[in-house]
């Protein structure tokens, strides 16, 4: 039996909204980059791009358990002395709480190429309203 192969020009998208709402930040960020991956498809392949469109909501209502909030810390370096930048989970979700949900998400997707590919098909927003009704997004609900 051939093992079936989807080819690029083939790959039929879909649109999903998650709310993050009171969720985890793992389990939001795993079901996101699942569906960004094209593995909750039964055509998946791992050369293709054949993900589907995913949409976070309310991410400045992410969940962190455990002492994350004040323990986990997010590095950026502008590659001059003493130009390292580490700022806690808390200020994050405080700040930059679409970063904090993008940087999850990215991180659990290929690093190469592809990934990337993958990772501009995620569209994270703080509140709850977001541009892309027009697209009729499903919602999934996180377990």
């Amino acid at each position: 039996m051939k093992s079936y192969m989807q080819r690029k020009e083939d790959v039929v998208r879909s649109w999903y909204v998650i709310d993050a709402e009171g969720k985890s930040l793992g389990r939001v960020a795993t079901l996101a980059a699942h569906i960004l991956r094209g593995k909750n498809k039964p055509t998946f392949t791992p050369h293709i791009d054949c993900g589907d469109y995913v949409i976070i909501i309310n991410a400045k209502k992410v969940n962190l358990t455990g002492n994350k909030l004040e323990d986990k810390m997010y590095y950026n370096h502008s590659m001059y002395p003493g130009g390292l930048r580490e700022r806690n989970a808390k200020t994050m979700r405080e700040n930059y709480p679409v970063e904090m949900l993008e940087r999850a998400v990215n991180g659990m997707l290929p690093h190469n190429r592809l990934g990337r590919a993958m990772g501009k098909k995620l569209f994270v927003y703080a509140e709850e309203t977001h541009p892309h009704q027009a697209q009729k997004p499903v919602s999934i609900e996180v377990k």
